[in-house]
């Protein structure tokens, strides 16, 4: 028998429930995964909450790592085998359970040097770091970067390949614990936002305003972020800690400075086979030389995954937190 976390309805925590369940064998295209390791990201309480409406009843999670248990026809070519440790970062929900079917295509094989864990913690993060810092905007050497959460899952691993690439970071945390992660983890300064004004303290430190602001909080910095940027500057909204930010008039891109804003998702930067493999590949370099270190603060067994989501919604975690089936 096989146990999944599902929610038949959106609310707290608590509609989170452990049940078993029969799985199907892979049709064409697809394998079954047996997962070693499971990451928990804040897109799933958006989707427990139903901020990111999902179709219910809904299995949660969309990252894990594990091993191929089982291949279905057509997928010969993708370079995967039964029994081949494997990663995924899903477009759908459906990762808190000890197995899982899923599209061959987007399996990505493991290197011997990436265990599993690090692989659950960092494949999902590891991959959207990638694409907003080489991609939606290839940041460059001593350039001076706003980086919003910076001691969280994605925000530490952020905070990490911007230091790597030389980049000036400006770390905003919401603790002075934080602060210190932020500080040995490169950034050149680190703004405990809870009790100082980080928009004035980016002014002071850069009377121009920053090129790029990367911001995973939402709604309470979206607004503040924006008078940060210099001229021309682009503004990054990839994530709604603290909720959506609140619609914005357009105009107001041009009188703060003919700004850009872009709300960029994983998926729309990984669409073909070759783009997901060539991010990983980037990833699994990252970790190779030791430029990212996850930090792997809590796991939590399968069956508590709420309390993994109420450690997550509290805010108060650093790094990057795990199920384990």
């Amino acid at each position: 028998m096989e146990y999944r976390v599902r929610i038949a309805h959106t609310g707290t925590p608590d509609v989170m429930g452990y049940e078993a369940f029969e799985p199907v064998d892979p049709g064409p295209g697809e394998a079954l995964v047996r997962h070693r390791a499971i990451g928990v990201n804040m897109i799933d309480t958006y989707h427990r909450t139903g901020l990111y409406p999902v179709p219910l009843p809904a299995t949660l999670g969309v990252e894990a790592a594990g091993v191929i248990e089982r291949l279905g026809p057509q997928t010969s070519g993708l370079g995967l085998h039964e029994g081949q440790r494997v990663a995924y970062a899903a477009q759908s929900a459906g990762s808190y359970a000890t197995v899982r079917l899923m599209p061959a295509d987007r399996l990505v094989p493991l290197p011997d040097s990436v265990p599993d864990e690090v692989a659950a913690a960092t494949f999902l993060k590891g991959l959207t770091v990638e694409v907003l810092v080489r991609r939606v905007h290839p940041v460059r050497f001593a350039e001076p970067v706003l980086l919003h959460a910076a001691a969280g899952g994605v925000g530490s691993l952020a905070l990490q390949w911007l230091a790597d690439l030389g980049a000036k970071v400006i770390a905003t945390v919401g603790s002075d614990e934080k602060a210190a992660i932020a500080k040995e983890q490169g950034a050149e300064h680190v703004i405990v936002y809870t009790r100082e004004d980080f928009r004035a303290r980016v002014r002071e430190l850069y009377p121009e305003g920053v090129p790029v602001v990367y911001d995973s909080v939402g709604q309470a910095t979206f607004e503040a972020s924006l008078d940060c940027l210099a001229v021309r500057g682009l503004m990054v909204s990839y994530g709604n800690a603290s909720g959506k930010p609140a619609p914005l008039e357009v105009g107001t891109l041009a009188t703060k400075g003919s700004l850009f804003l872009t709300r960029p998702t994983l998926h729309s930067y990984v669409r073909t086979r070759a783009e997901l493999l060539a991010s990983a590949q980037a990833l699994f370099e990252m970790l190779a030389k030791g430029a990212l270190e996850p930090r792997i603060s809590a796991r939590f067994p399968l069956e508590r995954a709420a309390e993994a989501h109420r450690a997550l919604e509290s805010r108060r975690t650093t790094g990057q937190l795990l199920l384990l089936p």
